[in-house]
């Protein structure tokens, strides 16, 4: 029988401490992600720890360090698909990006054991604890800070809601104070909104303004004959 005549006690020993570790490191991982109720929690974590440590000590027995090597590059590319599963876009917002990074980790914490390094995955172990633990108070920190827009690059719109018969001096006059307040325009287009009005917008180069200066133009365009309403909007880029 191939099961019996492939058994080797110290083989199979390396194999049991390889998978225990995996297990264990996983637990801690996936504790921290199941206290905090996220979409990939304990078993998840469990799992992918246990199986990248399967492939890569599979791998490495049956042909030696140069296949342990490859399989590891496969369980990078692999874990991917899986991390893509727990990410949620939600309108503008997008969850779970920390879980799927998580998961990521985890494997990294089972082919290390997958290759007998215990010691190293769980090094990585703690600093994965740390990145999800220690690291939210200085998150939150961030996130209460109020965002300058004067310091923020990001694409900016003006637009102007102007009678057809206006379109044209509205267009130029729109480009010309946005220029004169040194905003270049990167682009303008015109939408018919019915009812003899239409919509032009202005899309800026990508740069960082001041509110105040903005407020300025849409303000005096607001006033001019034919235009029933200006305003101005921004989305950040990363």
């Amino acid at each position: 029988m191939k099961a019996l005549a492939t058994f080797e006690l110290t083989a199979f020993a390396d194999t049991f401490v390889a998978f225990a570790a995996a297990f264990i490191l996983g637990t801690l991982i996936g504790v921290e992600r199941q206290y905090r109720q996220r979409t990939a929690g304990l078993r998840t974590n469990v799992l992918v720890a246990v199986g990248a440590a399967a492939f890569v000590d599979l791998g490495q027995r049956v042909a030696g360090d140069a296949e342990a090597v490859r399989v590891i590059s496969y369980v990078v590319s692999g874990i991917g698909f899986l991390g893509a599963g727990v990410i949620m876009k939600e309108g503008m917002n997008v969850r779970g990006l920390n879980t799927a990074a998580t998961l990521w980790c985890s494997a990294a914490v089972g082919a290390c054991t997958g290759t007998g390094m215990v010691a190293e995955a769980t090094l990585l172990t703690c600093f994965v604890l740390a990145g999800n633990t220690l690291l939210r108070p200085l998150v939150n920190m961030i996130n209460r800070i109020p965002i300058d827009d004067r310091s923020t690059e990001a694409t900016y719109e003006v637009s102007v809601i102007s009678s057809r018969e206006a379109m044209p001096q509205m267009r130029d006059l729109l480009v010309e104070r946005l220029e004169a307040a040194d905003y270049p325009v990167s682009d303008v287009e015109i939408t018919d909104r019915g009812n003899n009005t239409v919509e032009i917008v202005a899309t800026l180069v990508s740069t960082a303004v001041d509110p105040h200066e903005i407020e300025a133009v849409t303000s005096y365009l607001e006033q001019q004959k034919g235009v029933s309403d200006a305003s101005w909007d921004g989305s950040t880029r990363d």
